[in-house]
């Protein structure tokens, strides 16, 4: 399978390119791309005030540049929190995406989205502040609009970006659970 993999707030760090590593490990073509140009960052209020200077717009140009070479392939998109919702609008607006993997993030969806059964699995945190359960309810509802098979898993105790083991938030059991539910969803692809 031929993945876009979008990082998260942080920045391309090296909890990224351990995670694309596993993928490739599994037999997977994995791009990552850098949206911030270099920049890393050590807390997420940083990278959040990075992100707002560099807009909303210029973001998804930047992730919209970086998948183009390879959509043609037929990608899977996928990202961590600020990745996974660029790696959702993306995929929502790509007819030949094979599938969505998003890790601790999703996005708003656009009244007029439609996909002809694109698969998309969420994890994340339970409770988590960046996606809570009314979002997480009114988003499932709007993807299943859009026609898109969703499966969500939620891991209860876990921090927020809970895969990423050099951050407080890291929770081995969890990391270890998605990844093994996000390999398997990857194989069906």
């Amino acid at each position: 399978m031929n993945i876009m993999l979008f990082h998260s707030t942080y920045g391309l760090r090296p909890a990224v390119h351990r995670a694309a590593d596993r993928l490739r490990a599994a037999g997977h073509e994995v791009w990552t791309p850098d949206l911030f140009d270099g920049r890393t960052f050590d807390t997420v209020e940083e990278g959040m005030a990075f992100n707002e200077e560099l807009g909303k717009e210029e973001l998804l140009k930047r992730a919209v540049l970086a998948a183009a070479p390879y959509s043609e392939r037929g990608l899977v998109y996928a990202g961590f929190s600020l990745g996974a919702a660029a790696a959702q609008t993306l995929a929502l607006g790509d007819a030949k995406a094979r599938g969505l993997l998003l890790l601790h993030g999703t996005s708003d969806i656009a009244a007029t989205a439609s996909v002809d059964s694109l698969p998309v699995q969420l994890h994340v945190a339970e409770p988590d502040a960046f996606e809570t359960d009314d979002w997480l309810s009114a988003w499932y509802l709007q993807m299943r609009k859009a026609g898109a098979d969703v499966e969500v898993y939620r891991y209860a105790g876990a921090g927020h970006l809970y895969t990423d083991s050099d951050l407080p938030d890291y929770d081995e059991e969890a990391a270890e659970a998605t990844w093994r539910v996000a390999l398997g969803f990857l194989e069906t692809l």
